[in-house]
């Protein structure tokens, strides 16, 4: 009998992981160690890492994961450009004088951000540094204010766009077709960018509500929690709120629009993402207000009649109004080129571009490094016989598929206060979610239970990000004892939302049917 190796490898891991060295390293160093001791105990044949640069070329050259670097960007040009600042003064004013409304309008302003940024490390830090203090000067519990924020950053990876649905959209495509495959179909059914968003909305808007409800009973019944602003707040202009919250929001319908509406893929509808915010940042940064507005709005009317009325030169059936309309298309062209240069020489004259394309790199890198390597980890896990393991596991579990979910769920949770949601992702997921598709539950459903499991991996300490990013930004009366404490009842209010997706899926499925 042949040891457990594939669990070996899995335990490996997580060990190597937590002992701190790099994790794509430690990801394809475990997979190639493991490979040789399975070849060399005869649990492995030596041959199947032949597939390994098929593997490695189907990652870089998936389209999908393209939107990613584009939609890292978008969220960190626009967090250059200080925009949560803008937006959490002025929802501050808006809200500040009722009670609990500083925690209201923070988890405001970590919705709009989450659906025009996705960062979460950038949202938590800014408001880590405006909004946390501004709590704490108005006497609120400074643990109650530390999980405001720590949670309303969070809120990026569960309302679209997010990295995390992207990533999670592949491996559910793949897993779907794996399961289909196992039923003996072959005309096969996939999963959608674009399905997951649309899925994830409003389980990500049913969260905020949630949030919201709990603030206003904790001020309620706990007011000294949560009290109204003493700090005398102006009401702000109707000028100032169009300026701050109307262009990330018209960015949000621009992007989400283009693909829930079908007008665009996913990649396609991250590079209008890029350009507007670049767009904004220029704006922002003391540009011509009219050449970039005029310019948004030429890119924006060029998008919708291009797609009506295309015009393709190359045909030798073209009249003199096909020649007029494609010169139409060209002087929009210009304008819009324009206004792109002008954005792009203001941002990097402020010091916005550079900062944004490096920390865009390294973020991309680490996350297209991780992908990469965990193909590898997979392929050597499957060869070690660890995907028929989880499988059966998963068949014996009582309860049935129910109790399969559970267990899968509960695994997803213990795991993310160890591991990164990427990790989680690409190591784990390919290996127990078409084990419990072919059990009979909806992948779009799984889905999204699954993203807001992961969502919840930002908070639970003691290796959640959220924390640490707040941990950095926070004033130094906040302790990490009171971040801990704050983010617990906050990671009951996630386990609640599951539960209620779990018990009406009709919350994640109801939108992709309609749109789809």
């Amino acid at each position: 009998m042949s040891l457990p190796l594939d669990l070996l490898m899995f335990a490996a891991l997580i060990c190597c992981i937590l002992l701190g060295f790099p994790v794509s390293f430690s990801i394809s160093g475990i997979a190639i160690i493991f490979a040789f001791l399975g070849w060399m105990t005869g649990a492995m044949d030596i041959t199947l890492l032949g597939a390994l640069g098929q593997r490695v070329f189907g990652v870089i050259t998936n389209s999908v994961l393209i939107a990613i670097p584009l939609f890292v960007f978008m969220g960190v040009v626009l967090e250059k450009s200080r925009i949560a600042e803008d937006l959490l003064e002025t929802m501050g004013q808006l809200f500040g004088r009722l009670r609990g409304g500083l925690g209201l309008s923070v988890v405001v302003v970590g919705a709009l951000l989450a659906a025009s940024t996705g960062i979460v490390g950038a949202t938590v830090i800014a408001m880590g540094l405006i909004a946390l203090p501004t709590m704490l000067r108005n006497g609120y519990n400074p643990r109650l204010a530390s999980g405001i924020v720590c949670t309303s950053g969070t809120l990026g990876q569960i309302i679209p766009p997010s990295t995390l649905l992207i990533i999670l959209s592949d491996v559910m495509s793949n897993s779907f077709q794996q399961a289909q495959y196992a039923q003996g179909k072959f005309n096969i059914e996939t999963i959608s960018v674009g399905q997951i968003f649309a899925g994830a909305l409003l389980p990500g808007l049913m969260l905020v509500s949630i949030y919201m409800v709990y603030i206003l009973l904790r001020a309620w019944f706990m007011p000294s929690d949560a009290p109204a602003a003493k700090e005398m707040m102006e009401r702000p202009s109707r000028q100032a709120v169009f300026t701050a919250i109307v262009p990330p929001i018209l960015l949000i319908v621009a992007v989400l629009g283009a693909i829930l509406g079908g007008v665009a893929t996913p990649t396609e509808a991250a590079s209008v993402g890029a350009v507007g915010a670049l767009l904004m940042a220029g704006h922002r940064s003391g540009g011509p207000v009219k050449l970039i507005l005029l310019g948004a709005a030429a890119l924006f009317y060029l998008g919708i009649a291009a797609g009506i009325a295309p015009v393709r030169f190359q045909r030798n059936d073209l009249n003199l109004g096909d020649f007029a309309l494609g010169g139409s298309y060209g002087v929009l062209a210009a304008i819009g080129v324009a206004a792109i240069a002008v954005a792009l020489l203001r941002a990097w004259r402020t010091g916005i571009l550079l900062p944004a394309m490096t920390q865009t790199m390294t973020v991309t890198s680490m996350i297209f490094a991780t992908i990469v390597t965990a193909s590898i980890f997979s392929l050597v896990f499957i060869g070690l016989g660890g995907e028929e393991r989880v499988g059966e596991f998963l068949k014996l579990m009582p309860g049935g598929p129910q109790g399969a979910l559970l267990f899968c769920m509960a695994l997803i949770f213990v795991l993310g206060f160890f591991l990164d949601f990427v990790e989680i992702t690409v190591i784990l997921l390919p290996l127990v979610t078409p084990p419990l598709i072919l059990m009979g539950h909806d992948p779009y459903w799984l889905a999204i239970l699954i993203a807001i499991n992961l969502q919840t991996s930002f908070l639970t300490p003691p290796f959640g990000f959220s924390l640490f990013y707040l941990r950095g930004a926070a004033p130094k009366e906040i302790t990490t004892g009171m971040i801990y404490a704050g983010v617990a009842p906050f990671i009951g209010l996630q386990l609640l939302g599951m539960f209620i997706i779990w018990v009406y899926p009709a919350i994640a499925n109801w939108l992709p049917a309609v749109l789809y």
